[in-house]
């Protein structure tokens, strides 16, 4: 991308800012405020997926801010949903709460006022961690203090019209019978057994009965209470196909993302939006799921066995996580912790490009927004996360961070309270999950003779200063440039292109035999993989 032609920091999100500036100046719209929204539900723990629409979101906001538009970021939370199954962490006799509205469900750990409140809060710390700055709202205050009331008048109204459209549209024929409004049932306190018979615009009251429903292929008897639900209190809430609609109108909202498994929803909302509610719908971007690593749409009703964002930062800083989010929105992603070393080191590649100012700036400019634009202003000590991780794997057990710190500072790296948050990061990861696989590497033929002396002589060394003199003869004698050779070591040892003075850390660190066998694997062909 041309200098005189990038847009913000030149990533995808400052061309995203960019067309959604354009399409609010052909819309004619005030652009006082271009506001973003992400929402979250609160019927289970938070994961990564249902993360990454916020940090997104927050991202898209920031890029506003960044070419001279005042931007801010709704976070709402969907907590009149009702708990639709109980996840694996919850105790099974929260059964008893199924299909309640997950705000007037009770903390299964008694250590807040619900349990929309108990997932709320770890959103909210995670939000904090990632350094994400939203205004909350929380779907039971927005009903309770009928700021949807207009909204929700004028969809009711006309929900004839809108029934039809979404059977067009979605195939989907249920609210051709009913309203597409779920009161709560005043005697069973349950959300989606009661049907919305008919609305009084004049009373804003809406009718139902407490008839039942089917959901995930299990029958829930309604209780048969019959009443009346106020529109302008959480008497109950709008369906997911038109509350969108309501949100965007009301909270006047300009971009909003969303995942493909809610297409259908969207194509509805957007037309709503604009034919019912006189609002133009705001910019979308679909992206696709985050898969677990069995391939898996991640679920929060499977629980905190999902890899969390709290589990994510044991092993890994919050800007490598927010670095996995914004290095593209399309395309389906499989999240594993096994990602976690390579995000780490490449976001520190990353920060030195932009501080050199080289690099392509659709990459480099990440590195700003995985900061949230408040990038460190010295740059951090470059150590390999595979490094760390390694090194950890050969500690004493009890002295992990003593034994790790010794050798850092024998390699001569400077160890401030940066490394040392990453050496517990690395640390946690070896527990856990051992060392990180290193990429194959494969070499020419040239290279492949020098890399098979050096194995030799690896295998040969008592003296780290005679292998380290060795290693540069071989270089000249085989008529390699000696930091390219080192390079090419670096990587079949510890998949980095750069690292401790080499000999020293064959001998007394990595050891001799593994770092022979390593060695031989390649001069003797073994990897199948291509270096860069």
């Amino acid at each position: 991308m041309a200098e005189r032609n990038r847009i913000g920091l030149g990533t995808w999100i400052d061309k995203l800012a960019w067309e959604i500036i354009e399409r609010e100046k052909q819309l004619g719209r005030n652009l006082e405020n271009i506001r973003t929204e992400a929402g979250i539900a609160a019927s289970g723990f938070i994961h990564i997926g249902s993360l990454s629409d916020s940090v997104r979101a927050y991202a898209v906001s920031l890029a506003l801010k960044n070419l001279g538009y005042s931007s801010d970021m709704i976070q709402f939370a969907d907590d009149m949903d009702g708990l639709r199954s109980v996840p694996a962490e919850i105790p099974k006799e929260y059964e008893k709460h199924l299909l309640k509205p997950v705000s007037l469900i009770p903390d299964p750990f008694n250590c807040h006022e619900s349990y929309a409140e108990h997932m709320e809060t770890m959103l909210l710390d995670t939000l904090a961690k990632t350094g994400v700055e939203s205004k909350f709202y929380r779907g039971f205050h927005v009903y309770s203090s009928g700021l949807l009331k207009n909204q929700i008048s004028k969809i009711l109204e006309n929900a004839k019209t809108i029934g039809e459209k979404i059977s067009e549209l979605t195939g989907q024929q249920k609210f051709l019978e009913s309203l597409p409004y779920f009161p709560l049932c005043a005697s069973c306190g349950r959300i989606y057994t009661t049907h919305a018979e008919s609305f009084d615009p004049k009373t804003g009251r809406v009718h139902y009965v407490c008839k039942g429903v089917s959901i995930k292929k299990r029958w829930f008897e309604g209780c048969g209470y019959e009443g009346e639900a106020d529109i302008s209190r959480a008497d109950g809430k709008l369906s997911w196909k038109v509350e969108w609609a309501a949100r965007w109108a009301a909270l006047d909202v300009r971009f909003e993302a969303y995942g493909k498994d809610l297409a259908a929803s969207v194509k509805v909302n957007d037309w709503v939006s604009e034919n019912i509610l006189g609002y133009k719908p705001p910019k979308h971007v679909q992206y696709e799921l985050f898969l677990d690593e069995s391939r898996r749409k991640i679920s929060k009703s499977k629980g905190v066995s999902v890899f969390t964002p709290h589990e994510w930062f044991k092993y890994g800083s919050p800007q490598s996580l927010v670095l996995l989010f914004l290095k593209r929105i399309k395309g389906t992603r499989v999240i594993s912790p096994q990602l976690i070393p390579a995000l780490m080191d490449e976001l520190d590649a990353l920060g030195e490009q932009y501080r050199r100012n080289t690099g392509d700036p659709r990459r480099t400019g990440l590195y700003v927004y995985a900061y949230m634009f408040n990038p460190p202003q010295k740059p951090l000590t470059k150590i390999s996360y595979s490094l760390l991780v390694f090194l950890a794997s050969i500690a004493p057990e009890g002295k992990e961070i003593e034994f790790v710190v010794s050798r850092l500072k024998r390699y001569g790296y400077k160890v401030d309270e940066e490394v040392l948050r990453r050496v517990e990061y690395a640390i946690n990861y070896q527990k856990v999950f051992g060392r990180p696989e290193v990429k194959p590497v494969v070499v020419d033929d040239n290279m492949r003779r020098a890399v098979d002396e050096v194995a030799e002589a690896v295998r040969n060394a008592s003296n780290p200063d005679t292998l380290q003199t060795t290693i540069f003869e071989i270089a000249r004698r085989n008529m390699i440039n000696p930091p390219q050779l080192f390079q090419t070591l670096y990587r079949i040892l510890i998949g980095q292109d750069s690292g401790p003075r080499l000999a020293p850390f064959i001998i007394e660190d990595y050891g001799v035999e593994r770092a022979y066998e390593a060695l031989k694997r390649v001069s003797q062909g073994l990897y199948t993989a291509k270096t860069d």
